[in-house]
């Protein structure tokens, strides 16, 4: 079989286990996020943190929710890093130093998993286990929840009330994320994934000295890795290392709990509005944007040119062989195209034109399907836009699920499409202007110029993949990319929230005949359109100065 064939069979495989997960797990979620049944172990949870599920909340209220939070959270995970060296369980690792235990508090809190460090080198099982893979859980269920608000402002009329976030939250980490992930533990730890606690172990011999391991519940931390777009990986290595992703069936594994619940959650949005047709849709506009970029990467990587190149099969440079290129661009178009931010191959190694890709993913907003709940949100954010452009056309208010699109919602709108942009351009522009931190770039010219706009394109959209290649454990890298990360995941979500609220006040207003379908393909070619469209004029300027100027080269 040859690896294109290969890759191909793959790319099947895996949207034909997506179809056969689609209904299942959006009606499950939308039964979840609709019910007024509390679980017990859910009262437990509500009384020890002094909260009534019960209570309806207006979006500045579920607003702070969000943020006091995430707050605890940052605070909660900075000083667990900063007293590692007085915790059990540490396998000898000192604490972290201010600057990067902040950088990796707020990446793991805004579900970006940035690491600017060497996990098996730097963090013990207590702040992998109790701090990490926490986090992992509860900011996915942040996303999802923020999400659920905004469903609920198109589906609600005449009230500001979006539901109750701490019911949101636990709902969605006690019956979405546990189960899931307790289940994709255990296939991986079938496939060979490791899940201890031992020590560090000194293993064979490498270019005459011995090479360290320490082992971790890593399977478990792998499966919500994923599962929850997070990303952080417990190696360095992340999702190349054989004892987190040790097969070719493990990888396609990973990839599907990658875009598992952003696809399924167009099925919740769907049915929560009251029309499934609508959720096909949002799913049919996230479907041709992922399949098109995974077929553009898999040319630019497959089409290798030099008898290298052939004799090699493709460019297998910063590729694992166990997954081959099929395997690799798969997953890092998944990665890059969901705030994901776990890498299988390094992607500083891809072709220009393959590394140019990956950028784009993010820089489209992280919409096809996109992260747990921020996908969702961000797709339906577009969707008020596109509208907003077809009813100026026809000289028309636009309407989109029966809510007219005025001034105060398309302004909302127009915030959050504006607001990580400008962070990766403003703080792009920055780093390449002042003398220190180009000192971080391996490589110089066009490459030079992608590693620090990747790097801040991954902070900003809260991804969290690295172009490799640039040393981002600096003092300016580590705040700078730390305010990207806290400002592209809140920022954004004050403007969902506003408009959920300003949406949910409105009167339904009936169809007409000239009413957009937005049900139809024509509305779903048109939101691929608007979104093509609006990442182009942002970001081509930026993208001709690196992977396109590399790739034309």
């Amino acid at each position: 079989m040859g690896p294109v064939l290969a890759g191909v069979l793959q790319l099947l495989a895996l949207t034909g286990a997506l179809g056969l997960a689609y209904i299942p797990l959006g009606n499950y979620m939308a039964r979840v996020y609709s019910s007024d049944h509390h679980w017990r172990v859910e009262k437990w949870i509500y009384k020890g943190i002094g909260a009534n599920p019960d209570t309806e909340m207006r979006w500045t209220a579920y607003l702070r929710g969000v943020l006091a939070f995430s707050v605890v959270g940052v605070l909660f995970l900075y000083a667990l890093q900063r007293l590692q060296g007085v915790l059990p369980g540490s396998l000898g690792f000192s604490s972290l130093d201010p600057d990067q235990a902040f950088n990796t508090a707020v990446s793991f809190v805004t579900n970006t998993n940035w690491q600017s460090y060497y996990g098996e080198q730097a963090m013990g099982h207590v702040v992998q286990t109790a701090g990490l893979a926490v986090q992992n859980f509860v900011s996915a269920a942040v996303g999802i929840a923020v999400a659920v608000a905004l469903v609920r402002g198109f589906a609600r009329s005449r009230t500001g009330e979006l539901g109750n976030f701490w019911a949101d939250l636990v709902r969605g980490v006690v019956r979405v994320l546990v189960p899931l992930a307790a289940v994709a533990a255990v296939v991986l730890v079938v496939c060979g994934a490791i899940q201890n606690f031992s020590g560090i172990h000194e293993v064979g011999q490498f270019m005459g000295g011995s090479r360290q391991w320490n082992g971790g519940a890593v399977a478990s931390q792998e499966a919500i890795k994923e599962l929850g777009t997070n990303g952080g990986g417990y190696f360095n290595a992340n999702s190349a290392h054989p004892f987190e992703n040790p097969t070719p069936f493990s990888n396609l594994f990973e990839i599907f709990l990658i875009l598992l619940i952003p696809f399924a959650l167009t099925r919740t949005f769907g049915l929560m509005v009251g029309s499934v047709r609508q959720g096909y849709a949002i799913l049919a506009t996230m479907a041709t944007i992922w399949i098109g970029f995974t077929a553009l990467m898999m040319w630019t990587e497959f089409a290798h040119h030099g008898p290298a190149f052939d004799i090699a099969g493709g460019a297998y440079e910063g590729k694992e062989v166990r997954f081959g290129v099929g395997g690799s661009s798969i997953f890092a178009t998944a990665t890059t195209l969901t705030s994901t931010g776990a890498v299988n191959s390094f992607h500083s190694s891809f072709t220009g034109l393959g590394g140019g890709i990956t950028m784009l993913g993010m820089m489209l907003g992280e919409i096809a399907p996109g992260g747990t709940g921020s996908g969702l949100y961000g797709m339906l954010i577009m969707a008020v836009i596109a509208v907003f452009i077809a009813g100026l056309m026809v000289g028309r208010t636009p309407e989109y699920l029966g809510k007219k699109i005025g001034s105060r919602e398309i302004k909302l709108a127009a915030c959050y499409i504006l607001v990580t942009p400008a962070l990766v351009l403003v703080f792009t522009a920055a780093a390449m202007a002042l003398p220190t931190p180009g000192d971080s770039m391996t490589n110089s010219g066009a490459h030079g110029f992608s590693e620090i706009l990747y790097a801040y394109t991954s902070a900003s959209n809260n991804n969290g993949s690295a172009f490799a290649g640039l040393n981002a454990d600096t003092q300016w890298f580590n705040s700078t990319l730390g305010l990207c990360m806290l400002f592209g995941r809140f920022l954004p979500m004050v403007f969902v929230l506003a408009l959920a609220g300003s949406l949910a006040e409105q009167k339904p207003v009936p169809a007409t005949a000239g009413t957009l379908r937005t049900d139809k393909p024509l509305y779903a070619g048109l939101l691929v359109g608007t979104i093509i469209i609006i990442t182009g004029l942002t970001y081509f300027p930026a993208l001709a100065l690196g992977p396109l100027a590399e790739g034309l080269a």
